[in-house]
Protein backbone atom coordinates (compact mmCIF):
# COMPACT_ATOMS: atom_id res chain seq x y z
CA UNK A 1 0.00 0.00 0.00
CA UNK A 2 2.94 2.22 0.71
CA UNK A 3 4.05 1.78 -2.73
CA UNK A 4 1.29 2.68 -4.20
CA UNK A 5 0.57 5.44 -2.07
CA UNK A 6 3.95 6.74 -3.44
CA UNK A 7 3.54 6.68 -7.19
CA UNK A 8 -0.02 8.00 -6.52
CA UNK A 9 1.47 11.19 -4.73
CA UNK A 10 4.36 11.54 -7.51
CA UNK A 11 1.66 11.14 -10.02
CA UNK A 12 -0.33 13.90 -8.83
CA UNK A 13 2.57 16.32 -8.49
CA UNK A 14 3.07 15.78 -11.99
CA UNK A 15 0.33 16.52 -13.13
CA UNK A 16 -0.17 19.44 -11.18
CA UNK A 17 3.06 21.07 -12.62
CA UNK A 18 1.12 19.85 -16.31
CA UNK A 19 -1.85 22.10 -14.71
CA UNK A 20 0.23 25.11 -14.75
CA UNK A 21 1.98 24.58 -18.10
CA UNK A 22 -1.24 23.89 -19.92
CA UNK A 23 -2.63 27.82 -19.01
CA UNK A 24 0.82 28.92 -19.28
CA UNK A 25 0.96 28.08 -22.62
CA UNK A 26 -2.81 28.99 -23.35
CA UNK A 27 -1.59 32.54 -24.57
CA UNK A 28 0.56 31.54 -27.39
CA UNK A 29 -1.23 29.02 -28.68
CA UNK A 30 -4.80 31.09 -28.82
CA UNK A 31 -2.60 33.83 -30.96
CA UNK A 32 -1.30 32.11 -33.63
CA UNK A 33 -1.77 35.48 -36.05
CA UNK A 34 0.15 37.66 -33.13
CA UNK A 35 3.42 35.34 -32.14
CA UNK A 36 5.92 33.52 -34.10
CA UNK A 37 5.73 30.01 -35.62
CA UNK A 38 8.59 29.36 -33.57
CA UNK A 39 6.71 30.31 -30.18
CA UNK A 40 4.04 28.49 -31.10
CA UNK A 41 5.27 25.23 -32.23
CA UNK A 42 7.13 25.63 -29.42
CA UNK A 43 3.99 26.29 -26.84
CA UNK A 44 2.31 23.78 -28.91
CA UNK A 45 4.41 20.54 -27.48
CA UNK A 46 4.52 21.50 -24.35
CA UNK A 47 0.58 21.94 -23.81
CA UNK A 48 0.51 18.75 -25.85
CA UNK A 49 2.34 16.81 -23.54
CA UNK A 50 0.66 18.29 -20.69
CA UNK A 51 -2.96 17.66 -22.01
CA UNK A 52 -3.22 14.69 -19.86
CA UNK A 53 -3.13 16.04 -16.25
CA UNK A 54 -6.41 16.37 -16.17
CA UNK A 55 -7.39 12.66 -16.92
CA UNK A 56 -4.61 11.61 -14.59
CA UNK A 57 -6.61 13.84 -11.69
CA UNK A 58 -9.91 11.45 -12.53
CA UNK A 59 -7.56 8.58 -12.71
CA UNK A 60 -5.99 8.90 -8.88
CA UNK A 61 -9.68 9.87 -7.79
CA UNK A 62 -10.65 6.47 -9.35
CA UNK A 63 -8.22 4.72 -8.18
CA UNK A 64 -8.77 5.96 -4.68
CA UNK A 65 -12.43 5.56 -4.44
CA UNK A 66 -13.64 3.25 -6.96
CA UNK A 67 -12.34 0.18 -4.60
CA UNK A 68 -13.48 -1.05 -1.32
CA UNK A 69 -13.13 2.58 -0.10
CA UNK A 70 -15.12 5.17 -1.59
CA UNK A 71 -15.89 8.94 -0.67
CA UNK A 72 -17.05 9.93 2.83
CA UNK A 73 -19.43 12.63 3.88
CA UNK A 74 -15.75 14.79 4.91
CA UNK A 75 -15.05 14.30 1.03
CA UNK A 76 -18.17 15.83 -0.42
CA UNK A 77 -17.70 18.51 2.61
CA UNK A 78 -14.05 19.28 1.08
CA UNK A 79 -15.02 19.33 -2.21
CA UNK A 80 -18.08 21.81 -1.84
CA UNK A 81 -15.42 23.86 0.71
CA UNK A 82 -13.03 24.10 -2.14
CA UNK A 83 -15.61 25.17 -4.83
CA UNK A 84 -17.09 27.71 -2.73
CA UNK A 85 -13.78 29.05 -1.52
CA UNK A 86 -12.21 29.32 -4.67
CA UNK A 87 -15.33 30.40 -6.28
CA UNK A 88 -15.32 33.20 -3.83
CA UNK A 89 -11.68 34.25 -4.31
CA UNK A 90 -12.24 34.45 -7.91
CA UNK A 91 -14.97 36.94 -7.40
CA UNK A 92 -12.75 39.03 -5.31
CA UNK A 93 -10.17 39.12 -7.85
CA UNK A 94 -12.48 39.66 -10.79
CA UNK A 95 -13.94 42.41 -8.28
CA UNK A 96 -10.58 43.97 -7.45
CA UNK A 97 -8.71 43.15 -11.31
CA UNK A 98 -11.11 42.68 -13.87
CA UNK A 99 -13.65 44.29 -16.16
CA UNK A 100 -15.66 41.20 -15.93
CA UNK A 101 -19.13 41.62 -14.18
CA UNK A 102 -19.11 39.83 -10.89
CA UNK A 103 -23.15 40.27 -10.47
CA UNK A 104 -23.18 37.93 -13.52
CA UNK A 105 -20.78 35.54 -12.10
CA UNK A 106 -22.54 35.18 -9.23
CA UNK A 107 -25.61 35.21 -11.53
CA UNK A 108 -24.06 31.43 -12.91
CA UNK A 109 -22.05 30.30 -10.23
CA UNK A 110 -24.40 27.03 -9.88
CA UNK A 111 -24.05 26.39 -13.99
CA UNK A 112 -20.86 27.61 -14.55
CA UNK A 113 -18.11 28.14 -13.22
CA UNK A 114 -16.51 31.73 -11.80
CA UNK A 115 -13.28 31.62 -13.38
CA UNK A 116 -12.52 28.75 -16.20
CA UNK A 117 -10.32 26.60 -14.03
CA UNK A 118 -12.93 25.96 -11.25
CA UNK A 119 -14.73 23.63 -13.81
CA UNK A 120 -12.74 20.80 -12.50
CA UNK A 121 -14.44 20.46 -8.81
CA UNK A 122 -17.66 20.15 -10.55
CA UNK A 123 -17.02 17.58 -12.48
CA UNK A 124 -15.12 15.64 -9.59
CA UNK A 125 -18.01 15.69 -7.85
CA UNK A 126 -19.51 13.39 -9.73
CA UNK A 127 -16.89 10.53 -9.23
CA UNK A 128 -17.70 11.00 -5.78
CA UNK A 129 -21.23 11.30 -6.24
CA UNK A 130 -20.88 7.83 -8.13
CA UNK A 131 -18.23 5.89 -5.49
CA UNK A 132 -20.51 4.48 -3.26
CA UNK A 133 -22.28 2.39 -5.89
CA UNK A 134 -18.81 1.02 -8.26
CA UNK A 135 -16.49 -1.45 -7.19
CA UNK A 136 -14.06 -2.24 -10.39
CA UNK A 137 -13.41 -6.12 -10.55
CA UNK A 138 -9.52 -6.96 -11.05
CA UNK A 139 -9.37 -7.26 -14.54
CA UNK A 140 -6.77 -8.18 -16.70
CA UNK A 141 -4.67 -6.07 -19.15
CA UNK A 142 -6.34 -7.39 -22.46
CA UNK A 143 -9.87 -6.40 -21.29
CA UNK A 144 -7.98 -2.87 -20.43
CA UNK A 145 -6.52 -3.35 -23.53
CA UNK A 146 -9.87 -3.49 -25.03
CA UNK A 147 -11.53 -0.99 -23.33
CA UNK A 148 -9.03 1.95 -24.44
CA UNK A 149 -9.52 0.87 -28.50
CA UNK A 150 -13.30 0.61 -28.60
CA UNK A 151 -14.31 3.41 -26.06
CA UNK A 152 -11.17 5.10 -26.16
CA UNK A 153 -10.86 5.04 -30.04
CA UNK A 154 -13.52 3.56 -32.17
CA UNK A 155 -16.41 4.62 -30.20
CA UNK A 156 -15.20 8.13 -29.08
CA UNK A 157 -17.38 11.01 -30.33
CA UNK A 158 -14.48 12.81 -30.05
CA UNK A 159 -12.59 10.68 -32.53
CA UNK A 160 -11.96 12.46 -35.84
CA UNK A 161 -14.76 11.22 -38.75
CA UNK A 162 -13.23 8.72 -40.99
CA UNK A 163 -14.85 7.81 -44.07
CA UNK A 164 -14.01 5.65 -47.20
CA UNK A 165 -16.31 7.03 -49.81
CA UNK A 166 -19.48 8.21 -48.96
CA UNK A 167 -19.28 6.18 -46.24
CA UNK A 168 -18.31 6.93 -42.65
CA UNK A 169 -16.76 4.47 -40.34
CA UNK A 170 -15.52 5.69 -37.50
CA UNK A 171 -16.21 6.57 -35.00
CA UNK A 172 -18.93 3.78 -34.23
CA UNK A 173 -22.00 4.97 -32.51
CA UNK A 174 -22.52 3.50 -29.19
CA UNK A 175 -24.93 6.56 -28.07
CA UNK A 176 -21.89 7.87 -26.02
CA UNK A 177 -22.82 11.49 -25.46
CA UNK A 178 -21.10 13.92 -23.05
CA UNK A 179 -17.54 14.13 -21.49
CA UNK A 180 -18.58 12.86 -18.26
CA UNK A 181 -18.92 9.17 -19.30
CA UNK A 182 -15.42 9.55 -20.44
CA UNK A 183 -14.16 11.16 -16.35
CA UNK A 184 -16.14 8.50 -15.08
CA UNK A 185 -14.50 5.87 -17.63
CA UNK A 186 -11.15 7.52 -16.20
CA UNK A 187 -11.97 6.77 -12.79
CA UNK A 188 -12.79 3.22 -13.85
CA UNK A 189 -9.41 2.63 -15.81
CA UNK A 190 -7.31 4.15 -13.36
CA UNK A 191 -8.92 1.60 -10.75
CA UNK A 192 -8.26 -1.03 -13.02
CA UNK A 193 -5.18 -0.31 -14.15
CA UNK A 194 -3.72 0.48 -10.41
CA UNK A 195 -4.91 -3.07 -9.59
CA UNK A 196 -3.21 -5.48 -11.99
CA UNK A 197 0.55 -6.22 -12.29
CA UNK A 198 2.32 -3.63 -14.97
CA UNK A 199 5.93 -4.82 -14.09
CA UNK A 200 6.33 -7.00 -16.36
CA UNK A 201 9.46 -6.61 -19.14
CA UNK A 202 8.86 -3.93 -21.67
CA UNK A 203 6.04 -2.52 -20.18
CA UNK A 204 7.63 0.52 -18.99
CA UNK A 205 9.16 1.68 -22.26
CA UNK A 206 6.35 0.25 -24.43
CA UNK A 207 3.80 2.67 -22.21
CA UNK A 208 6.77 5.10 -22.13
CA UNK A 209 6.68 5.39 -25.79
CA UNK A 210 3.08 5.07 -26.56
CA UNK A 211 2.79 8.46 -24.95
CA UNK A 212 5.44 9.60 -27.09
CA UNK A 213 3.88 9.27 -30.12
CA UNK A 214 0.74 10.22 -28.68
CA UNK A 215 1.87 13.68 -27.61
CA UNK A 216 3.72 14.09 -31.00
CA UNK A 217 0.98 12.79 -32.86
CA UNK A 218 -1.71 15.52 -30.89
CA UNK A 219 1.19 18.63 -31.70
CA UNK A 220 1.19 17.41 -34.93
CA UNK A 221 -2.57 17.13 -35.04
CA UNK A 222 -3.11 20.95 -33.91
CA UNK A 223 -1.04 22.21 -36.17
CA UNK A 224 -2.07 20.61 -39.58
CA UNK A 225 -5.87 21.93 -37.51
CA UNK A 226 -3.83 25.26 -37.86
CA UNK A 227 -3.15 25.53 -41.46
CA UNK A 228 -6.58 24.20 -42.38
CA UNK A 229 -8.81 26.27 -40.09
CA UNK A 230 -6.13 29.46 -40.08
CA UNK A 231 -6.87 29.64 -36.58
CA UNK A 232 -6.44 27.44 -33.45
CA UNK A 233 -8.77 24.58 -33.06
CA UNK A 234 -8.96 22.24 -29.79
CA UNK A 235 -9.64 18.79 -31.68
CA UNK A 236 -6.71 17.18 -30.51
CA UNK A 237 -6.55 18.57 -27.41
CA UNK A 238 -9.82 17.84 -25.70
CA UNK A 239 -9.34 15.87 -22.51
CA UNK A 240 -11.71 13.24 -23.76
CA UNK A 241 -9.94 12.76 -27.63
CA UNK A 242 -8.32 9.50 -28.14
CA UNK A 243 -4.79 10.58 -28.35
CA UNK A 244 -5.06 12.63 -24.62
CA UNK A 245 -7.03 9.08 -23.71
CA UNK A 246 -4.26 6.62 -24.60
CA UNK A 247 -1.43 8.90 -23.34
CA UNK A 248 -3.08 9.26 -20.17
CA UNK A 249 -3.48 5.58 -19.63
CA UNK A 250 0.20 4.96 -20.93
CA UNK A 251 1.72 7.55 -18.25
CA UNK A 252 -0.29 6.37 -15.59
CA UNK A 253 1.42 2.42 -16.30
CA UNK A 254 5.15 4.17 -16.66
CA UNK A 255 4.28 6.47 -13.48
CA UNK A 256 3.36 2.81 -11.10
CA UNK A 257 5.93 1.46 -12.60
CA UNK A 258 8.95 3.52 -12.18
CA UNK A 259 7.65 5.94 -9.76
CA UNK A 260 6.53 3.96 -6.75
CA UNK A 261 9.31 3.14 -4.68
CA UNK A 262 9.77 6.36 -2.40
CA UNK A 263 8.56 9.45 -2.56
CA UNK A 264 10.05 11.77 -4.46
CA UNK A 265 10.74 15.04 -2.38
CA UNK A 266 9.80 17.77 -4.80
CA UNK A 267 7.07 15.55 -6.31
CA UNK A 268 5.35 15.38 -3.14
CA UNK A 269 5.20 18.86 -2.20
CA UNK A 270 4.06 20.15 -4.66
CA UNK A 271 1.14 16.66 -4.64
CA UNK A 272 0.80 18.27 -0.64
CA UNK A 273 -0.20 21.40 -1.98
CA UNK A 274 -1.76 20.54 -5.40
CA UNK A 275 -5.31 21.95 -4.42
CA UNK A 276 -4.08 25.12 -3.14
CA UNK A 277 -2.17 25.06 -6.60
CA UNK A 278 -4.73 24.40 -8.68
CA UNK A 279 -7.14 27.37 -6.51
CA UNK A 280 -4.50 29.77 -7.39
CA UNK A 281 -2.66 29.06 -10.56
CA UNK A 282 -4.87 30.71 -13.22
CA UNK A 283 -5.85 34.02 -11.12
CA UNK A 284 -2.01 34.49 -11.04
CA UNK A 285 -1.67 33.79 -14.74
CA UNK A 286 -4.37 36.02 -15.78
CA UNK A 287 -3.33 38.72 -13.48
CA UNK A 288 0.51 38.34 -15.26
CA UNK A 289 -0.60 38.26 -18.94
CA UNK A 290 -3.17 41.09 -18.07
CA UNK A 291 -1.41 43.19 -16.76
CA UNK A 292 2.17 42.93 -18.86
CA UNK A 293 4.34 41.63 -16.40
CA UNK A 294 5.50 38.85 -19.22
CA UNK A 295 8.41 39.18 -21.56
CA UNK A 296 6.37 37.68 -25.08
CA UNK A 297 9.47 39.39 -27.12
CA UNK A 298 11.47 36.28 -25.81
CA UNK A 299 9.35 33.31 -26.04
CA UNK A 300 11.17 30.76 -24.15
CA UNK A 301 12.28 33.22 -21.48
CA UNK A 302 8.26 34.15 -21.15
CA UNK A 303 7.24 30.49 -20.41
CA UNK A 304 9.79 29.81 -17.81
CA UNK A 305 9.26 32.88 -16.20
CA UNK A 306 4.99 33.05 -16.34
CA UNK A 307 5.66 29.01 -15.12
CA UNK A 308 8.15 29.70 -12.49
CA UNK A 309 6.26 32.86 -10.72
CA UNK A 310 2.81 31.14 -11.33
CA UNK A 311 3.66 28.03 -9.44
CA UNK A 312 5.75 29.78 -7.09
CA UNK A 313 2.96 32.50 -5.99
CA UNK A 314 0.13 29.56 -5.61
CA UNK A 315 2.47 27.39 -3.91
CA UNK A 316 3.62 30.32 -1.38
CA UNK A 317 -0.32 31.09 -1.27
CA UNK A 318 -1.40 26.96 -0.89
CA UNK A 319 1.11 27.08 2.09
CA UNK A 320 -0.18 29.93 3.87
CA UNK A 321 -3.61 28.81 3.61
CA UNK A 322 -2.16 25.17 4.94
CA UNK A 323 -1.19 26.96 8.22
CA UNK A 324 -4.72 28.62 8.58
CA UNK A 325 -6.74 25.83 7.28
CA UNK A 326 -6.03 23.43 9.69
CA UNK A 327 -9.03 20.79 9.57
CA UNK A 328 -7.40 20.84 5.82
CA UNK A 329 -11.12 22.04 3.95
CA UNK A 330 -9.49 24.16 1.18
CA UNK A 331 -6.12 22.68 1.58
Amino acid sequence: MQQKINWIDNLRGIACLMVVMIHTTTWYITNPHTVTAFSWDFSNVLNSASRVSVPLFFMISGYLFFGERSAQQRHFLRIASCLLFYSAIALLYIWLFTPISTGLALRYILVKPVFYHLWFFFAIMVIYLLSPLIQVKKVSAVTILGLMVLLGVVANPNTVPQTVGNMRWLPVNLYINGDTFYYVLYGLIGRAVGMIETQRKGVSGLAGGLFVICVISIALGTHQQLEINKNFAETFYVYCGPLVFIAAISLLVVAKNCLNQRPLPGLTFISRYSLGIYGFHALIIHYLRTHNIELTHWPVLDILWIFGATLAGSLLLAVGLGKLDRKKLVS
